[in-house]
């Protein structure tokens, strides 16, 4: 689907948000402590915040016979689930830092398959604001000098990044064919909880009332964040959606300064520098990349 340059505009504005509420997510959640709560429960708690607000919010939108008879679908909605729990675990495992670099490198594998798959320009200026805001990330998080030892936990890590490269031109091109913003996030929250089910049911401990509910108000800001992302794509490229995305560890590096005290050395202020610029690269005057012209 051709993306009129106003279209552009909004898809970048709906991309910051999402990556605002992503962060708002994190913190929640890391305010709520080491309360010893399954990655699994957490994971079926957001895809169950994430329907709640399909259904009560978007309903009209909802094209539930599709999320049963369409396979790009089904197979869409089955990955992002799968891939969302994986990176809670690789975030148990590994630590945020080293978790959020690995992760965050779909960026270069989202913009290459994107050129593969949906002919999508990767020009100068997405190539280097990716490799700064890479860079930056390696040196925000620490991850740039602890990845000499790889475990297999690094690879789950990048099989997850792999994962989400995936999933984010899957939405570019159900987008192309057609289907709602709201039906294909969806997929993820109906196929995230019939995987999680089972172990939420056989393995997971209850959190309680107060735990559950501030649980329950994170997955709500990750539902909304993943829904305003899967909107953004509609007309964003996915190279430079997913750029704007690296901006979420720099407001959780900030968040963590302004709530919880931490304090950052040159490596990290230079590493939060680098992905500011990196993910502005692509939208300056000049250096952004032209959209198509709308019309057939």
């Amino acid at each position: 689907m051709p993306s009129s340059a106003s279209s552009v505009h909004r898809g970048r504005r709906l991309m910051l948000l999402a990556a605002g509420f992503f962060v708002a997510n994190v913190l929640l959640i890391r305010a709520l402590g080491q309360a010893g709560v399954d990655v699994w429960m957490i994971a079926a708690l957001r895809f169950a915040a994430g329907l709640a607000l399909c259904v009560g919010a978007r309903r009209s939108d909802l094209d539930v016979e599709a999320l049963f008879l369409r396979p790009r679908l089904i197979l869409r909605g089955i990955v992002g689930g799968v891939s969302t729990y994986g990176f809670y675990l690789t975030v148990v495992e590994l630590g945020a830092g080293r978790a959020t670099f690995l992760n965050n490198t779909y960026v270069v594998f989202s913009a290459l398959l994107a050129v593969w798959v949906l002919a999508e320009p990767f020009g100068r200026a997405l190539a280097l604001g990716a490799a700064a805001a890479l860079g930056g990330l390696g040196l925000l998080t620490g991850a740039v000098f602890g990845l000499t030892q790889v475990g297999f936990y690094d690879a789950v890590a990048l099989v997850v990044a792999l994962a989400g490269a995936w999933v984010v031109v899957m939405i570019r091109q159900l987008h192309r064919e057609g289907i709602s913003t709201t039906t294909i996030f969806a997929s993820q929250c109906v196929y995230g909880l019939l995987v999680a089910a089972p172990f939420v049911l056989l393995r997971a401990q209850w959190p309680d009332a107060a735990l559950a509910g501030g649980l329950l108000l994170a997955g709500i800001f990750a539902g909304a964040g993943q829904l305003l992302m899967t909107h953004a794509y509609r007309d964003l490229p996915v190279a430079e959606g997913a750029l704007i995305q690296t901006l979420v560890p720099l407001g959780i590096a900030a968040g963590g300064f302004v709530f919880f005290g931490e304090l950052f050395g040159p490596a990290e202020i230079l590493g939060g520098l680098l992905i500011v610029s990196g993910s502005l690269l692509p939208m300056l005057p000049g250096l952004a990349a032209k959209p198509r012209p709308a019309g057939p």
